[in-house]
């Protein structure tokens, strides 16, 4: 049987005060038919499940947090479910269910078995969902068809029952903050990666310091010369030596010193761990797993791992690959244009013409990882007929490790 194409996607939800609370697993067809078609297909969609926790280790990608998977009728009566593990998944029920004597036995039992569920898309209908409402514990309120009056009625039709609310297709900042107001627990959208840019702002002195180290990196300067520079920030001092002595560095012996991190790291290493450390915290706080520095991280793995699949052997496009991820959303992090950003450092034609213009095999490739991040099948099957040797299961494996190796940010 041929392989159904199949497109993974990782969705981050965030908590009340903005930090990583669980994601959201996404498994798009990339046919041109309707992408939500995947879920008419039991066998299709069990078997990329399947084959995502077996295989790929979607479960390492998700770190410490949960996984929230969308469950159709099929699939939440078939016998799969019970193979995944309980303390790391969320059914949510597709609001598609019919609520049958039989889908309310069997979310009984997926309960029992220690699964957390959840309901998708509500908009506002809660005599079809009371039957269950007892049963499940996170409600996804969907803000799109829903105006602020409205928003609030159903709000607060819920508040009847023990749930935790979330906001879903949460888009702007003021809409996150408006569902704040009303008590939602949790939000998921990408709101918070879209760039507030101010007019006439300029970089901070920590990131000002930041970027003359990646220049410096980048043109291959005297050790003695960065670690001057460090010395001047006690705070990106303190966060390299945190992030070098990180499980993903994979660093067997506690680093001290900032020569060590320099030398241990080499200077491939140092640039892309400079590239991160613009999205900590500057003065050295614990914002290290911020979901925006996972995103960026992400981003950048993921096109550093697809660029040494394309052009198997040439480290300097994986580099190029990485520095687009990351500095694609630095006009986020700064809320300066990239044309500011840019003025510190020097970068390939290649890579200023993916950035600004999304051309050329780089550009190609970052909106690719964007449209994985939309959970686009059909514009993620397109750009990747655009890449010469590309495939989905190419993309699947390059992104659930990227996503496994994000994960690993920060954790001391």
């Amino acid at each position: 049987m041929a392989t159904e194409e199949i497109f993974i996607g990782r969705q981050p939800i965030l908590d009340r005060s903005q930090q990583l609370f669980a994601y959201e697993l996404l498994f798009r067809s990339g046919s041109k038919h309707n992408c939500a078609d995947i879920h008419d297909n039991l066998g299709a969609t069990a078997n990329v499940i399947n084959h995502a926790f077996a295989e790929l280790g979607i479960e390492q990608a998700l770190g410490p947090y949960k996984g929230f998977i969308n469950c159709d009728e099929s699939l939440l009566l078939s016998d799969m479910l019970e193979i995944l593990p309980t303390d790391k998944i969320v059914l949510e029920v597709l609001e598609t269910v019919e609520v049958t004597p039989q889908i309310i036995e069997r979310c009984t039992d997926l309960k029992a078995r220690g699964f957390t569920l959840a309901l998708d898309d509500f908009v506002d209908d809660e005599r079809k969902w009371q039957p269950l409402l007892d049963l499940i514990e996170v409600v996804k309120v969907d803000l799109i068809p829903l105006s602020r009056e409205k928003l609030g009625t159903v709000t607060s039709a819920l508040r009847r029952w023990p749930l935790t609310l979330l906001a879903e297709k949460v888009e702007r900042r003021e809409e996150a903050e408006h569902c704040h107001q009303l008590g939602y627990n949790l939000f998921q959208g990408y709101y918070f990666a879209r760039p507030a840019i101010i007019a006439g702002r300029k970089l901070g002195h920590s990131q000002l310091m930041l970027v003359r180290l990646l220049g410096l990196v980048m043109e291959d300067a005297e050790t003695s010369t960065l670690e001057s520079i460090f010395k001047q920030e006690p705070g990106l001092a303190v966060n390299l030596l945190r992030l070098t002595n990180s499980v993903a560095t994979g660093v067997r012996v506690k680093v001290t010193s900032l020569r060590q991190a320099i030398t241990v790291l080499g200077r491939r290493q140092l640039q892309r761990w400079l590239q991160l450390l613009l999205y900590t915290n500057p003065a050295g706080g614990s914002q290290v797993a911020s979901p925006l520095l996972q995103l960026a991280a992400t981003r950048g793995r993921f096109l550093e791992l697809l660029a040494g699949k394309l052009r198997p052997g040439v480290s300097e496009f994986e580099d190029r690959a990485f520095m687009v991820g990351i500095m694609s959303l630095m006009p986020v992090l700064m809320g300066v244009p990239l044309e500011e950003i840019l003025k510190g450092i020097q970068i390939s034609g290649e890579m200023q013409e993916a950035l600004e213009h999304r051309s050329g095999q780089l550009g190609i490739m970052l909106h690719l990882a964007e449209a994985l991040e939309a959970d686009d099948g059909e514009i993620c099957h397109l750009l990747t007929s655009q890449l010469p040797g590309a495939d989905h299961m190419m993309v699947n494996t390059c992104l659930t490790q990227a996503l496994a190796w994000a994960s690993n940010i920060g954790r001391e």
